[in-house]
């Protein structure tokens, strides 16, 4: 009799083949890379829009917030996930794309010229200053006084901001899918690292395309955004089809055969390193993303910036796109030297991506541009991501990686706060400090997807883990509801003498844009860092009671544990 039966062996399938499931990831990566450039467009160019559109902090804040509030009070992500969890990975993640595109269209129209004025504009004046009950709770989306533009704008992001965390968990599910049991983490890294790259492209190329030709226009930047949002869409529906013949291989069904109960949102409440686990996420993130809104402005702010000649070649459109395509290369040599085994070609490709990146800097300063500086956030996490993958896939300690994740948020926002303001005079000591800081912050970031989001696979059934990621995302998206939001009071607060020189017409709204002391809300972030910190160390001894191998690696099917199963087949086969 054939041994093959006893040893169950399954047919090669589409995600065992390697060039098929980083295919299926790239999809995926790249469809979240664009959504990434609309999350930030408008981050870089805030100083544009108190001196176009009238937003003050408070407004930028609150329209920044918006983009989770449907999510977090009207409980979308919930819903998100038992969609998630009900019609499968791709039906979600089309559906994600298409309302994507929607939210982020109406964003652009509020900032177009043709909204100024219009009947539309009027009653945005005229409406939502106050809504009933969500005012009395400090919880509303918009305000009275708020400009028109950005309470539609706020509309849009709110229907984007549904479109985009439906993604974000539609990914990681899609990831376990054709990940589990193989490289997960370093999986989870690089979808996140691509996906950073957004924002990098979105620092570069939003004030491009806002000064476009000497005219300034916003909506442009938007739009720019919006038509990649249409390439995304197209990315997710042909990850449909690549999914749709795995599971036609696999004989796997994209509905679940048991229903979604409510009850299993129970049993993953009722976990107790899930809550820590949630709760390191929203602090965490909450530190990193309403920082990225902000991040700009702040430099601009503590930096000392010299108008650059309008006939300079510094000055011109050229040196932005040179610039991005350099940024692209110390991505991809730093990225693929990991995965070169000829240490020749390995540390030429290391040594390329350390000069690019010397040249990316030069240039950034050259050109006086905070958004440029802000740029290299990502380009660091992109090299060590599948350094931090493996070292999880093969050895573990992913809860140890979220404490060292902790520690540098912690060190770089006070940085910011405190050391950069001493720099201001000094207009290349300033830099040199941004450089460092913002590139071993955007470092700290790659820890979060490489040790995080792989551990909640352990911690609840393969059945309810798109529910799990719905609640992760739902928890996380308070924070990032909460905190550009309390950034922007912050501000408005702690600099009344912007306020009452805009009042009183000692200060331009250019001016008011790069005057604000960024101290308060910079350490309220660092405090963000210590909670998780702690929360770090609550994980740790969690995992040593329960067992829950967070510590342990993710990659299963290791030499021993293949010895052990040829053996066991062997015994099998005799009987």
């Amino acid at each position: 009799m054939s041994t093959t039966k006893f040893a169950g062996v399954q047919p090669e399938l589409l995600r065992d083949k390697a060039w098929a499931r980083w295919t299926a990831l790239g999809l995926l990566a790249f469809a979240m890379f664009c959504s990434y450039i609309f999350m930030d467009i408008l981050s870089p160019i805030k100083n544009l829009l108190q001196e176009t559109r009238g937003w003050d902090s408070t407004a930028f804040g609150t329209m920044q917030g918006s983009e989770t509030f449907l999510n977090v009070f009207i409980f979308f992500l919930i819903f998100a996930g038992i969609i998630l969890d009900k019609m499968g990975v791709r039906f979600t993640a089309v559906l994600s794309g298409a309302v994507m595109l929607i939210g982020a269209t109406i964003n652009w129209y509020a900032l177009t010229d043709a909204f100024l004025g219009s009947s539309l504009d009027v009653w945005f004046t005229n409406h939502l200053n106050y809504i009933p009950g969500f005012d009395e709770l400090g919880i509303s989306p918009f305000y009275e006084g708020m400009p028109a533009s950005a309470k539609l704008s706020a509309v849009g992001f709110m229907i984007f901001g549904c479109g985009v965390e439906m993604a974000g968990i539609t990914v990681s599910r899609g990831i376990v899918k054709w990940f589990k049991g193989r490289e997960m983490a370093l999986a989870m890294g690089s979808e996140m690292a691509l996906a950073r790259l957004g924002v990098a492209t979105c620092m570069i190329f939003s004030p491009l395309f806002a000064e476009l030709g000497g005219d300034i226009s916003v909506s442009r930047s938007v739009a720019f955004a919006v038509v990649l949002l249409m390439v995304a869409l197209i990315m997710f529906i042909v990850y449909f089809f690549m999914d749709k013949k795995l599971d036609e291989q696999s004989g796997e069904a994209e509905e679940k055969d048991e229903p979604f109960k409510v009850s299993d949102i129970g049993k993953i409440l009722s976990s107790w390193a899930f809550w820590v686990v949630a709760l390191l996420c929203v602090l965490y993130y909450s530190a990193i993303f309403p920082f990225q809104k902000y991040a700009v402005n702040m430099l601009q702010c503590n930096l000392t910036f010299t108008d650059v000649a309008p006939d300079s070649f510094w000055a011109t459109d050229t040196v932005t796109v040179i610039q991005y395509i350099i940024m692209i290369v110390v991505a991809i040599a730093s990225f693929a030297s990991n995965f070169s085994k000829n240490k020749a070609i390995k540390y030429g490709m290391l040594v390329t991506a350390v000069v690019a990146l010397v040249i990316y800097c030069y240039m950034g300063y050259m050109r006086q541009s905070a958004s440029a500086i802000f740029a290299v956030f990502p380009l660091l996490a992109v090299g060590i991501t599948p350094i931090l993958g493996n070292f999880v896939d093969y050895k573990g300690k992913a809860a140890s990686m979220l404490v060292l994740g902790s520690l540098l948020l912690i060190i770089c926002h006070l940085t910011f706060a405190f050391i950069l303001p001493m720099f201001k005079d000094s207009p290349v000591g300033g830099v040199i400090v941004a450089y460092v800081t913002i590139l071993v912050l955007g470092a700290s970031f790659s820890l979060v997807p490489a040790s995080l989001w792989p551990s909640v696979p352990k911690l609840v059934d393969a059945k309810i883990i798109g529910s799990a990621y719905a609640l992760i995302f739902w928890i996380q998206n308070i924070g990032l509801w909460l905190f550009p939001m309390l950034i922007g009071k912050i501000l408005d607060k702690t600099n009344p003498e912007i306020t009452a020189g805009l009042a009183n017409g000692t200060l331009t709204p250019d001016e008011a844009a790069v005057s604000y002391n960024y101290t308060a809300p910079l350490v309220m972030l660092a405090c963000l860092g210590v909670a998780a910190l702690v929360l770090g160390f609550v994980l740790i001894g969690v995992d040593k009671k329960k067992h829950l191998g967070l510590e342990l690696p993710n990659i299963t099917d290791t030499p021993a544990q293949k010895k052990e199963i040829e053996e066991s087949e062997v015994e099998t086969a005799e009987l």
